[in-house]
């Protein structure tokens, strides 16, 4: 008897996953790539102006004003950003009760005076301040 032509044929009951687990690594990567720049895309921040404020004791603050063109001064003495840690250690030390007043132009990016403000925190200063004008009505 030949076995070979009225042989029965079982079906393939195991099923290939491998297709498929390609298919969702790769739609999660895209996801991961994506989310970050749809959301960047969709926040909109608008900065409240300053009407009223308190104007402190500006003598006692350590002021930090940053130009425009990203000049960098520490109480009126022009200092390069590498060296702006250095400055703010002389004048601050480890003083708990030292306030720094960050005052930028409107044109500098946040990002340069989120640097102010953090080396700031990590010299653990007392206070940190933003200096604003105030709107007049």
């Amino acid at each position: 008897m030949a076995h070979g032509k009225f042989e029965r044929r079982k079906p393939i009951a195991e099923m290939n996953l491998i297709p498929l687990i390609d298919v969702s690594l790769i739609l999660v990567i895209i996801f991961m790539i994506l989310t970050p720049v749809l959301v960047q895309h969709q926040l909109t921040v608008r900065l409240p102006k300053a009407t009223q404020g308190d104007p402190g004791d500006a003598n006692a603050a350590i002021s930090v004003q940053i130009d425009k063109r990203g000049g960098v001064t520490v109480d009126g003495r022009p200092v390069k950003p590498e060296q702006l840690e250095n400055e703010l250690m002389l004048r601050a030390g480890r003083s708990k009760n030292k306030t720094v007043l960050v005052q930028a132009d409107k044109q500098v990016p946040v990002e340069k005076v989120v640097f102010v403000l953090d080396i700031a925190k990590k010299l653990k200063v007392g206070s940190l301040g933003i200096g604003v004008l105030q709107e007049r009505k």
